[in-house]
């Protein structure tokens, strides 16, 4: 009886381990059909160059004083090609460039995420492409990256366009990326491969409506701007890391900001729902006085995408202080 008893319990655990096995194995070939499908409709629409930080994806298009364009967490440069590009193509080279990790660009780990890797990465790229001091224009995340350029690079940057961007340590990751929030970096693989994609598909209408807010999320987004490229367990374990990775990385950044030294300005929508704008505008303020600020009325996060005529107009403003004999 004893021995029979045993046996159905073992029998039950044989199973639910073949389940879990089975479910796994499941959740992967999704992840993976989702990924491949993202790419079948949305393949790489630029060249590649080779950096320490792996293979960036990047588009270079235009001609006169160039602009670097570095987008955020989670992002790709389809965030600058869906509109933003096309205003400022006629009068500057405009380069926009998937950060290692995103989009296109090679797959990155925990020291090429940091902040000065990432840096060296777009500086190195800029350079074999023939840039000279470029205007850096960053977009959230990208706003630190840009940061940590000018940092690590002064005489190489012509100044800082800043946009909707991330400054400080905040002391809460918003709703619509706490998914990301995983320190660990082998259950952050192990969730890139198996559940966050098809998690992603089911709660991204959601994020995405909190990242866009107040305004409604553009219908041709999944597509034209790039979003179908987040349903990738590269996208994931990018973002994830960066997330990770700024714990650690802003608040050592911050304190070298009196350090700054080219033509700096910053514009944020009045109504930014992942990052507030007075916390990130006060954070710069402090040691840079005299740094452009505009705050537009009734935008979000999403500048570059949901005002691209105003978001280029204050790019014109900066490209003006960063080369005032050309203007």
């Amino acid at each position: 009886m004893l021995i029979a008893g045993w046996a159905v319990l073992f029998g039950v655990l044989i199973f639910s381990v073949l389940l879990a096995v089975a479910c796994l194995l499941g959740l992967r070939h999704m992840t993976h059909a989702l990924a491949r499908d993202a790419e079948a409709r949305l393949p790489p629409r630029g060249g590649f160059i080779d950096t320490s930080g792996g293979r960036l994806h990047y588009v270079d298009v235009g001609q006169g004083p160039p602009l670097i364009m570095i987008h955020g967490l989670g992002g790709q440069l389809q965030h600058f090609t869906y509109a933003l590009i096309e205003a400022l193509s006629n009068d500057f080279r405009v380069i926009a460039i998937d950060r290692p990790g995103s989009g296109y660009s090679d797959v990155t780990d925990n020291e090429r995420a940091r902040l000065p890797c990432q840096a060296r990465a777009l500086h190195e790229a800029w350079r074999a492409l023939g840039v000279e001091r470029p205007l850096v224009v960053g977009h959230s995340m990208g706003g630190a990256v840009a940061l940590t350029l000018a940092l690590e690079y002064p005489q190489e940057v012509a100044g800082l366009a800043l946009l909707a961007p991330l400054v400080a340590q905040v002391s809460d990751v918003p709703p619509a990326m706490r998914l990301l929030a995983i320190r660990s970096p082998r259950r952050r693989r192990w969730m890139a491969e198996t559940l966050a994609i098809p998690l992603t598909r089911v709660t991204s209408r959601q994020a995405l409506a909190q990242v866009f807010a107040p305004e409604a999320v553009p219908a041709d987004y999944a597509t034209r701007g790039g979003g179908l490229l987040a349903l990738r367990p590269q996208a994931f374990h990018a973002a994830s890391t960066d997330l990770a990775m700024l714990e650690h990385e802003l608040p050592r950044q911050v304190s070298r900001y009196v350090t700054l030294g080219v033509p700096l300005g910053v514009i944020f929508g009045a109504h930014d729902g992942i990052l507030e704008p007075a916390l990130h505008i006060e954070a710069l303020q402090r040691s840079c006085p005299d740094m452009l600020v505009h705050v537009e009325p009734e935008a979000g996060h999403m500048l570059p995408i949901m005002r691209p005529d105003v978001t280029a107009a204050f790019i014109r403003r900066m490209a003006a202080r960063a080369w005032p004999s050309s203007s």
